[in-house]
């Protein structure tokens, strides 16, 4: 098949290079168009940007010019992956949808709006079912938006939505460790985060409180209603470069064993599986039974990045259950996360 030609917005930051990366070689996607701030519009890709992944800069992107966001009328592509820091990305995501583009994003402006779906694709792709709804409401022809979550609880919820497919959860308590590449290039200052933890996120704690029950809810009519369950969130900036982890205790409504939750969340499979989508795992969760595990430097890269692992499920003395659950924020709680929303709004017929 022809390849589908896709832009990258803010294509030279942390979740930018990310994008480009990932997509360098995509079966479906091909990049078309880069677009970035106007300092680095003009220039060849290579030179405009400060490379930081461990892989070279794909052959066929080194040379292609990057665009300012001043041109987005002359974007000739029909996804636009939106790797825009949240300053800047609402007004130039709703105006490539309104251009026809369908907007994939990884920022948080739209993410809690009743009429844009917030997406785990084996979670709730049922919520994509708003999305005329949205076009209607907004004035889009053809374009939308549709946004991946939040990197610090989007692994959690993933288990929390395997979990939720037998049993019901009343309440959780989460608490984060997430890595320093989450805060985007340079990130935290050295002296401030070598040998120290941070308990503070500006923002996170909110986010990590409220987005899970969104994808977790449902759609009433032509509105996303989320879930009513609580979640206690605290977040703590920790000095490790990538991998998010959460230690998570939660309540459920009906009685079950650590051994029925393990063999529920090794054997989950959903829609991305069964439609074979190039970039979902085969397995989503992955359970390890060591003690001592999951880590980051150990578990980081399973599936390529894009499963969340679980480690030191058992019982809680306080809720239910508790477990430890570690993800890849720049993959899976990023661009990853967005590219496999795009691939299934391909397969469904909506790009």
């Amino acid at each position: 098949m022809e390849k589908i030609k896709v832009a990258i917005l803010g294509a030279t930051g942390t979740v930018g290079q990310r994008f480009v990366q990932l997509l360098g070689n995509h079966v479906w996607f091909e990049i078309s168009e880069l677009v970035a701030s106007d300092r680095s519009a003009g220039k060849p890709y290579h030179e405009a940007v400060n490379w930081k992944l461990d892989t070279e800069i794909p052959q066929k992107i080194k040379n292609l010019v990057v665009k300012p966001t001043s041109e987005l009328k002359t974007l000739n592509s029909k996804i636009a992956f939106s790797g825009l820091d949240s300053t800047v990305a609402g007004e130039i995501e709703l105006e490539c949808a309104k251009l026809g583009l369908a907007v994939v994003s990884n920022a948080s402006n739209y993410r809690m709006e009743k009429d844009v779906p917030l997406i785990i694709p084996e979670i709730n792709s049922d919520h994509l079912s708003v999305l005329p709804f949205q076009q209607k409401k907004r004035g889009f022809k053809k374009g939308f938006i549709v946004t991946n979550s939040n990197c610090a609880m989007m692994f959690f919820t993933l288990v929390f939505g395997a979990i939720q497919t037998k049993f019901k959860i009343t309440k959780a308590i989460v608490t984060t460790m997430q890595a320093i590449s989450g805060a985007g290039y340079p990130g935290v200052a050295s002296m401030d985060i070598l040998g120290n933890v941070i308990p503070f996120i500006k923002g996170e704690a909110d986010k990590v409180e409220t987005e899970p029950q969104k994808i977790l809810g449902k759609v009433v009519g032509n509105e996303i209603v989320s879930a009513s369950f609580p979640i206690s969130a605290s977040v703590n900036r920790v000095p490790v470069f990538d991998g998010h982890l959460a230690t998570v205790s939660f309540g459920l409504e009906e009685k079950t064993s650590v051994a029925k939750i393990s063999t529920l969340l090794k054997n989950f499979v959903s829609l991305p599986q069964e439609l074979k989508l190039p970039t979902a795992p085969n397995f989503p969760v992955v359970v390890r039974e060591e003690a001592d595990r999951p880590q980051p430097r150990l578990d980081l890269n399973v599936n390529q990045g894009m499963s969340a692992i679980v480690g030191k499920l058992q019982i809680c003395p306080v809720l239910d259950f508790k477990m430890t659950v570690l993800g890849h924020n720049t993959i899976r709680g990023a661009a990853g996360a967005a590219i496999l929303n795009a691939e299934l709004l391909f397969k469904k017929g909506l790009i």
